[in-house]
């Protein structure tokens, strides 16, 4: 979809270290991707697509502790070749309707600012529209 598709590349544009931006729904399903131009990709396409269900599938679980814990902002995970974090696009109700995948350079160690500073803001942007397609 345009809109998703769009949306990534925006991402991937915030910053030099971001290498991969996703969207996934509820399911896992990839609605969108982009990455930085250049780059050799370190999952294959079916990889990346089970990446996703997972993601999904650990953000409804996080998701569940939230009255608990406080709303999650993302979650991060540091591997040697690559840092990857996901952001759950929720509703007020805690209803989660899509994942956002990203991936970093392994040297990205303002990764935390980028995401709170850069990402975090354009994803709170476009809510509305997210929410609007996650009805459809």
């Amino acid at each position: 979809m345009a809109f998703f598709e769009d949306f990534c590349k925006s991402v991937v544009a915030l910053d030099k270290k971001i290498r991969f931006a996703g969207i996934a729904d509820g399911d896992g399903t990839l609605e969108g991707v982009s990455e930085r131009a250049g780059l050799a990709p370190i999952m294959k396409p079916e990889e990346r697509a089970q990446y996703a269900i997972t993601a999904a599938t650990r953000q409804y679980t996080r998701l569940r502790w939230e009255y608990l814990l406080g709303k999650i902002s993302y979650a991060s995970s540091h591997y040697s070749k690559i840092i990857r974090a996901t952001i759950p696009i929720a509703d007020e109700n805690r209803r989660l309707a899509h994942v956002l995948l990203l991936s970093f350079d392994p040297d990205a160690d303002d990764f935390h600012q980028i995401i709170t500073k850069k990402i975090i803001p354009l994803v709170k942007q476009n809510m509305e529209r997210f929410m609007q397609e996650a009805q459809k």
